[in-house]
């Protein structure tokens, strides 16, 4: 019997890995690709990732391009990358199709040689990447490299599917808060909702109840925002800090007075 149960255990274990599927969708039916076929695929190589954003190293990985998957989206489009962790990554077509040598790959965990775990509170990375080669050429951010992919989606722009996020249109797009809006969406926006609205399960709401700008000191959202554990050390905290890099200080200063306006701008929930 205790033989049974361990090898029951290491099934348990196995199974995830092999039956692994990505499910994408781009409004003709949804197409679900699964571990065992990508990886015999013709156009899957092995790629060089000299800074990944989840591993915070070189990696290598078996990987596709990830236009592969998406044939037929246009400059026009939207879509959305759903992790299985509740993390949504909101991606504009225009930035996989760039012309600047940024490339997306779609990496691919193949379960014979499971990739190692990630730091701390993170989990796993698989089964599906998305990461980019050359990302620095279209400034891809790092909320923009979803791991744990579950799902890919086109849908309609942020703006479209949530007016409750929106700053007042009169505002000239110039602004520090139009600035921080555009900000938001490629950082904040990833693991957070605003106002209610969002698709990410991953973080609370950053305007109801409240708004951080309002509880926190004047200070303190700048250095939470770089340093998580500098306002609160907790080891199970998932959040973690976008040095200059990855936000600018001029972005960071964006996004906080983008979170300063919404604060007078609660809707009823």
């Amino acid at each position: 019997m205790k033989l049974l149960n361990l090898c029951l255990l290491a099934l348990c274990l196995i199974l995830p890995a092999t039956a692994a599927e990505l499910k994408v969708d781009l409004g003709h039916g949804i197409v679900a690709y699964r571990t065992e076929a990508l990886l015999v695929r013709q156009d899957v190589r092995t790629i060089s990732v000299p800074a990944d954003v989840a591993y915070r190293r070189a990696m290598h990985y078996r990987a596709i391009p990830l236009l592969a998957l998406l044939k037929g989206i246009d400059a026009n489009d939207h879509l959305q990358f759903v992790a299985s962790d509740g993390f949504t990554a909101e991606i504009p077509a225009a930035l996989l199709l760039n012309k600047q040598g940024s490339e997306a790959w779609l990496a691919i965990e193949d379960p014979t040689q499971p990739w190692p775990a990630l730091d701390k509170n993170h989990g796993h990375a698989g089964p599906f990447y998305v990461v980019w080669t050359q990302p620095q050429a279209a400034h891809v951010s790092l909320e923009q490299w979803p791991y744990q992919l579950a799902a890919i989606r086109k849908l309609d722009s942020v703006a479209e599917r949530f007016p409750a996020i929106l700053p007042d249109p009169s505002l000239p797009a110039s602004s520090d808060v139009q600035r921080g809006f555009i900000v938001f969406q490629h950082t904040c926006f990833a693991c957070h909702t605003l106002n209610g609205e969002g698709d990410a399960k991953f973080g609370p709401d950053l305007n109801i109840p409240h708004n951080p700008t309002e509880y926190l000191r004047a200070d303190l959202p700048r250095a939470y925002i770089r340093n998580p554990q500098s306002l609160r050390q907790w080891p199970q905290a998932k959040m973690q800090g976008f040095d200059t890099q990855a936000l600018s200080d001029a972005d960071l200063d964006a996004v906080l007075v983008y979170l300063r306006y919404m604060a007078a701008r609660k809707l009823p929930h």
